[in-house]
């Protein structure tokens, strides 16, 4: 649990998934983009960006993004995000990845917690969105998972459509709406 986390009544402690063992909630550095951008890569769901905008998101956007930490400092799973400039209460969810080693231990749930508990801190924070392909079950489980722990509703349109897409066979990228957040 974070010290965010700590300061919040006890019933309200509960919605928040604790880290697995051994790993630890943090701010994402510069140094961080590297394995940020190889932890995407090697997902082989999420597009991938260039491993300069991972170092730019690092820097840029590090109070609306975190990273997961082994015992030895390493990142073994990110969360980026930012805050919709025409929505200031508005998280954005970028890209979720965890290390293949890591996966299935509740680690992008506790994430997902531990990003928008940091960015509720210091602001006020009524909605999370992201955009999710179809295909994509496992990010659609996760959010679908975080709108129940936090008894939030969950509207879902196309943002994006296919055609859009210069690149042939990219999917629609489906805007998950979730909040209002805290009721």
């Amino acid at each position: 649990m974070t010290a965010a986390q700590a300061d919040l009544p006890t019933d309200l402690q509960a919605q928040f998934l604790e880290m697995p063992v051994g790993l630890r909630l943090d701010s994402p550095a510069v140094a961080d983009g590297a394995a940020i951008w190889r932890i995407a890569r090697d997902s082989k769901v999420l597009d991938l960006n260039s491993s300069y905008s991972y170092l730019l998101w690092c820097r840029d956007f590090a109070a609306t993004s975190v990273v997961a930490r082994d015992s030895g400092g390493e990142a073994v799973g990110f969360i980026t995000g930012y805050i919709r400039p025409e929505r200031p209460d508005t998280l954005m969810v970028w890209q979720v990845a965890v290390d293949h080693d890591q996966r299935g231990r509740g680690l992008a749930g506790a994430l997902l917690d531990g990003l928008t508990s940091k960015v509720a801190a210091g602001r006020a924070l009524s909605t999370i969105e992201t955009t999710i392909a179809p295909s994509n079950t496992a990010s659609e489980r996760l959010f679908l998972s975080y709108a129940r722990r936090h008894g939030a509703s969950v509207e879902r349109r196309v943002l994006f459509d296919a055609g859009l897409f210069p690149d042939d066979g990219h999917e629609p990228e489906v805007l998950y709406r979730i909040g209002p957040l805290g009721s």
